[in-house]
């Protein structure tokens, strides 16, 4: 018997078929960590592999770090239509990584600081991510693209180009949608949709965030 307190996690180990009985409404996000996820982030931290998780079953545990990336997911679940999955990946890794660490006592042996990604990987980060500029990539087929673990190219991208991939590839779409604008004959919505936004209110807040007005105004003013 036990309460839990609004963001408080409670950790299972489905090998050992977990039951619980709730007896009131309650609202939750539930992270799948599979096996293979827990190996691939030991073999990139260069580490052991974990065997068990180090928790109370069925106790909650105040852990700020789950509960902040749990509701940096909440808008990518109510609208997943505006979901990038660069983001959505980074933020699964980190809840792998933390879970490794913290949980799983994960520490990993020292190495070689990390560098950026070789010219070539680069090279073909950038295509990858330009050719699919519309439907949007996960994490896993760029990093396939550069012969690279998730994790390794994750930091290799952002060493090398100063942002994360999901990032780069929004400022990318903006760009992009720069030149449509410059197309009189094509509405917000259709740029949005040329573009790889959801819609056109996609578009105007990403568009706002990275050049500082909307993409009406942007127009307006080159028509001025």
């Amino acid at each position: 018997m036990c309460d839990l307190r609004v963001g408080e996690s409670c950790l299972h180990d489905l090998k050992r078929v977990p039951t619980a009985l709730f007896d009131k409404p309650y609202h939750s996000l539930a992270f799948y960590l599979p096996r293979a996820a827990l190996d691939a982030i030991a073999d990139d931290a260069n580490a052991p592999r974990i065997r068990d998780l180090s928790y109370k079953p069925g106790a909650g545990v105040n852990d700020v770090t789950i509960s902040g990336l749990g509701s940096l997911l909440l808008p990518a679940l109510s609208h997943p239509d505006q979901a990038n999955p660069l983001f959505v990946d980074h933020v699964l890794l980190a809840v792998g990584a933390h879970i490794a660490h913290t949980y799983g006592g994960m520490r990993p042996v020292s190495r070689p600081a990390r560098g950026g990604l070789a010219p070539w990987q680069e090279r073909r980060a950038r295509e990858f991510l330009r050719a699919n500029i519309k439907r949007g990539v996960a994490l896993k087929e760029v990093a396939r693209e550069c012969g690279l673990s998730v994790g390794y190219f994750s930091h290799a991208f952002r060493h090398t180009l100063g942002v994360a991939p999901h990032k780069w590839l929004i400022e990318q779409r903006v760009v992009l949608s720069k030149e449509k604008l410059r197309d009189d004959g094509l509405s917000l919505s259709d740029v949005a949709a040329e573009c790889g936004f959801s819609d056109q209110s996609h578009l105007t807040r990403a568009f706002r965030q990275t050049v500082g007005v909307s993409p009406g105004e942007w127009r307006r003013a080159l028509q001025r």
